[in-house]
């Protein structure tokens, strides 16, 4: 583990989205740092492709497999 310095502004935001999402802040960041970087490797995919083939199979594995 690492630590990471960012501005108190973004800290802010991120604790707001952390609450509205049901997430710590820590997870909060990794969200958008990992969508972040996903968004750089694959400028033609969409916020929701990328959610689709990306995140949400790793955020909940099952959910697939039971589709």
């Amino acid at each position: 583990m690492g630590i990471l310095k960012i501005s108190d502004q973004l800290h802010d935001e991120i604790r707001v989205s952390s609450k509205s999402m049901s997430r710590s802040i820590n997870a909060q960041a990794e969200f958008w740092i990992r969508l972040g970087r996903l968004c750089e490797l694959n400028p033609e995919l969409t916020y929701n492709d990328i959610l689709q083939q990306y995140l949400l199979p790793a955020v909940a594995p099952d959910a697939e497999a039971s589709a």
